[in-house]
């Protein structure tokens, strides 16, 4: 899941697969145009919303690849280097980057709202490992339609694995069939 995490948020910022589609419609051979370019993750602002076992593996990998990493959670964790923030908008609001890891149930139910997508902002990403359930997807499919994020990663989806139709037309998305912990070695 750690892994799917930082591959979705790669995706994103690296536009993996409009760089796929440039490539398969022979646009590179051919000449035509430039690849999309993506964004570097070094040196941007990682809010974690969650420091369990998983967001925990996301930070230190995340410190590894020069990312600055804070969080949110129901409690500080003083044991952890990372700065904590009491409300989620407010660690929205001061990152590049949001991942959702947190445990799934009423406690966080539509946790990721229209508020806290507009406090991530127009250069923010969103990317969700924990449950579909975290955040609101009429929100999100309005904020990624609208501009208010630049893009989003989801593993996981609310209702999946019946999507929101909206969704497959959004080119600033990458989708996975909630597989974050399904590999060989698991």
């Amino acid at each position: 899941v750690v892994e799917m995490a930082l591959l979705l948020m790669l995706a994103v910022a690296r536009d993996i697969i409009g760089i796929d589609r440039f490539v398969r419609a022979d646009r590179w051979r051919e000449g035509s145009g430039h690849p999309p370019r993506g964004h570097t993750i070094a040196g941007k602002r990682l809010g974690i919303v969650g420091l369990g076992q998983i967001g925990g593996g996301i930070a230190r990998r995340a410190t590894a690849l020069d990312m600055e990493v804070a969080y949110f959670g129901p409690r500080e964790k003083p044991e952890v280097a990372y700065r904590y923030y009491r409300e989620i908008s407010r660690l929205a609001a001061d990152s590049d980057y949001l991942v959702l890891s947190c445990p799934g149930g009423a406690d966080t139910y539509h946790l990721v709202d229209q508020a806290v997508l507009k406090a991530l902002g127009p250069g923010g990403v969103l990317v969700n490992v924990a449950r579909g359930s975290v955040a609101d997807p009429v929100a999100l499919i309005a904020a990624l339609r609208d501009g208010t994020i630049a893009g989003a990663g989801l593993d996981v989806f609310e209702g999946e694995p019946d999507l929101p139709e909206e969704l497959y037309a959004l080119k600033n998305v990458v989708l996975a069939p909630h597989m974050g912990a399904i590999t060989e070695e698991a």
